[in-house]
């Protein structure tokens, strides 16, 4: 049974725009923005867009050449070899995993105050989180439809929750002037560079990452190898400008950057609609903002799910048969939707600990630029030792510089990410190194993982060798050439 291409580029669009979003993109990071750099925190919204969309261009270029089910772990395991890429796959995995972990943990912490209710304790909190995360995999074994719908009502809640709300902001409740742009409100403690502005640039990239999601669907997608690269560079472009506009807007209407900065006032967005609409309009943005973030966890549930299954196709995982069926009536992979769903609930169940929560999502942030990493060094590796042959989506003369320069930025964002701001100070130590702890407990769980599939990863890597000595090339666009199981 093969997959079905059931979506088509506004769709592929509409996925990679949702699943950032940009009412998750600004209001996950708002407030750590303005903590770390004040007024002059915008600047990094519009510095990393760009260096983004380098990102975004480079990967492009990678799946008009692979437009194959899985992402960067087809993309890996071709530029390097298999077991390059499994891990690649395996890091990418678990990211997307805690992503959708942390996206029900914040839709319960919208719940209250949409209801104008108490806040939860720790028990509820996880509770609500953990009935989201049953009804989001539920919704998702319905079939594509669920999710078509689920995100053109998101489309229509960004119009509403961003543009329409940032005008409203913009015209009617301005507290600043545009100079203010250009302090930091005594933000940082006079480290505004490396303490401030450069500490909200990694803040702001994870809040720009994820775009490439729906890469991971490719075989689903009509003419992919064309259709993606549009729609994963024009998704963020949107996204960056909608944000753009709307930080904008919250930060001229900001009355006390004071309050943001010393943390008097925790939730800078929510409390400048709320002090400018009143209670009575920021009850229904909550709702939108529910809307934003379920969109998000929905698409990321089932772009994740399509990667396991590659991984299964290949027999590479433990329990690759059961995981690699499709369902009959839609030839989606509902097995491995599920898995999503239940290891999605194990990490909830983790995060009893708010530290610990704070650990999980902080490895996530550097998870997405290790993944992409491990994709676009080893790309810029192929290019400079020209081995490099482009698909339909080229850069052309660009190609080389622009890869060269999302290379660097995403090592310069790893170090940011990783790079302990408070040691033993203000925070435990594990939340300072909380990076590096993530990510080194998804590599030891990975390593064990892989030693027990390792011997069928080196026949996949023959087969696919075979293929390729058999064609007479080196590579190959046939999707036949990834099922090697």
């Amino acid at each position: 049974m093969t997959l079905k291409r059931q979506f088509r580029m506004r769709d592929a669009f509409t996925i990679a725009f949702v699943f950032i979003s940009p009412i998750v993109a600004l209001y996950a990071v708002f407030g750590l923005v303005m903590q770390a750099a004040g007024p002059a925190g915008w600047w990094a919204f519009a510095v990393v867009l760009v260096l983004q969309l380098l990102i975004a261009l480079s990967l492009g270029v990678l799946v008009s050449r692979w437009p194959f089910q899985g992402g960067s772990y087809q993309w890996a395991r071709r530029l390097v070899g298999e077991s390059y890429g499994w891990a690649a796959g395996w890091a990418y995995i678990w990211t997307i995993i805690i992503v959708i972990a942390s996206n029900a943990y914040a839709i319960a912490s919208f719940i209250p105050p949409l209801l104008g209710i108490p806040d939860f304790s720790l028990i509820e909190h996880i509770a609500v989180a953990l009935v989201i995360l049953v009804a989001t995999t539920a919704l998702n074994l319905i079939g594509p439809v669920v999710l078509k719908i689920l995100t053109r009502l998101s489309l229509a809640a960004e119009v509403v929750g961003s543009i329409v709300l940032a005008t409203v902001l913009l015209i009617w409740h301005r507290e600043q002037p545009l100079s203010i742009l250009f302090t930091s409100g005594g933000a940082a403690d006079g480290d505004y560079l490396w303490g401030g502005f450069i500490l909200a640039m990694g803040f702001v990239g994870f809040g720009f990452a994820g775009f490439e999601t729906v890469c991971s669907m490719a075989e689903e997608i009509d003419r992919p190898e064309k259709n993606l690269p549009k729609a994963i560079v024009g998704a963020l472009a949107t996204i960056g400008i909608v944000v753009l506009y709307s930080s904008l807007a919250l930060v001229l209407s900001t009355p006390d950057f004071g309050a943001v900065i010393t943390g008097a006032i925790v939730d800078p967005a929510a409390n400048n609609i709320t002090e400018s609409l009143g209670p009575g309009i920021a009850q229904p943005f909550f709702g939108l903002v529910i809307i934003g973030f379920a969109a998000s966890m929905l698409t990321a549930q089932t772009s994740i799910s399509r990667v396991i299954w590659s991984f299964s196709r290949d027999g590479v995982l433990p329990a690759s048969r059961f995981m690699a069926k499709l369902s009959q009536k839609h030839r989606t992979p509902n097995r491995a939707i599920i898995v999503v769903g239940v290891l999605a609930i194990v990490i909830t169940l983790l995060a009893f600990s708010e530290q610990v929560y704070a650990t999980l999502v902080a490895a996530a942030a550097g998870g997405f630029f290790v993944t992409m990493g491990l994709v676009v060094v080893a790309l810029f590796a192929r290019i400079v030792s020209k081995k490099w042959h482009a698909g339909p989506f080229s850069l052309g003369v660009f190609t080389l510089p622009v890869v060269a320069a999302a290379a660097a930025w995403i090592v310069f964002e790893v170090i940011n990410l990783a790079w302990p701001r408070s040691p033993g100070e203000e925070v435990p130590w594990y939340v300072s190194w909380s990076v590096p702890i993530g990510l080194a407990g998804i590599a030891l769980v990975g390593l064990v993982v892989w030693l027990s599939v390792r011997d069928r990863i080196r026949a996949v890597n023959r087969d696919l060798h075979e293929h390729h000595q058999i064609a007479g090339e080196e590579d190959t666009n046939s999707a036949e050439s990834v099922a090697t199981s």
